[in-house]
């Protein structure tokens, strides 16, 4: 089997490819990494958050990896604490052949929506996406851009309902508990990352807005943000603990968004050679 139908039917095994992504151009991705994941502060401390391992490579990587594996080529990383670190991960990192990494460097502290403010210019005036550097899943990227220009308005998330970190009691009318159940599903969905944005979203996000408050509630409250539903897996590096359950994960060969997420399945899908293509920037 050769490589292209190899990374292909890896796809189709996790569920996850979808007819349209190959072959044709993708909106240019920004991945938020400039944070100090303070509540990872174990390995926080000396690096920055994106550059924290799963399987021995930085969850950035696999982020990447995500996007890159399903025909997405140009990357706008938003850098801050340790910035230069990140920068020299991605200027000695072997990227498939068509894929550019471009570091920016957006500030210690400017907040999530500065950050994307920033890259006005860079974006061109095009649709774009955006995600976080510690949030991986199985999404089907094709499926959420068809989401999202069907809908026609300004924004999407993709929402999920992540598994409790406890486990819940089931309660009769009279108090009795009837039962247990494991660490389940919530019941509401969240913000997990893994947007796209019309141009006109831009008006919406300010220099020094949190994209998470004032850029989203605007959004919704005019009717132009949208969800779409990823039920498959999902989840995000925030907290040692979950450092070690997507490191057991992938170590297990069980971790469900590795079709996506090695170099080489990334090469073969996008049917090319490795080659370093990447371009770095700093900007005050």
């Amino acid at each position: 089997m050769d490589g292209w139908r190899s990374g292909r039917a890896l796809a189709k095994k996790y569920k996850t490819f979808h007819p349209c992504l190959m072959g044709s151009s993708r909106p240019t991705v920004v991945i938020l990494c400039g944070g100090r994941g303070t509540r990872l502060r174990e390995r926080t401390e000396t690096v920055p958050k994106a550059l924290v391992e799963i399987g021995a490579r930085p969850i950035l990587w696999h982020v990447i990896g995500i996007y890159a594996a399903q025909g997405f080529e140009r990357f706008l990383l938003a850098t801050g604490y340790l910035g230069e670190m990140v920068e020299d991960f991605v200027a000695s990192e072997h990227w498939p052949r068509g894929v550019e990494v471009e570091c920016v460097d957006t500030g210690v502290d400017t907040p999530t929506g500065g950050r994307i403010a920033r890259f006005g210019e860079r974006l061109r005036g095009e649709p774009f996406c955006a995600t976080y550097a510690d949030g991986v899943a199985n999404v089907d990227l094709g499926a959420l851009l068809d989401f999202h220009g069907a809908h026609g308005d300004l924004a999407s998330v993709t929402v999920v309902q992540p598994r409790l970190q406890w486990g819940v009691a089931e309660l009769a009318d009279d108090d009795r508990v009837e039962g247990f159940v494991e660490k389940p599903r919530s019941e509401h969905w969240i913000n997990g990352g893994f947007f796209c944005f019309e141009p006109g979203a831009l008006d919406y996000i300010g220099e020094d807005s949190v994209l998470e408050r004032e850029p989203l509630e605007q959004l919704a409250a005019d009717g132009q943000l949208h969800a779409h539903r990823h039920d498959g897996f999902w989840d995000c590096m925030d907290t040692y603990k979950d450092a070690v359950k997507l490191n057991d994960l992938w170590t297990a060969g069980k971790a469900p968004w590795r079709a996506f997420a090695t170099v080489s399945d990334i090469d073969h899908t996008l049917g090319g050679s490795m080659s370093d293509t990447v371009a770095r920037d700093r900007v005050s």
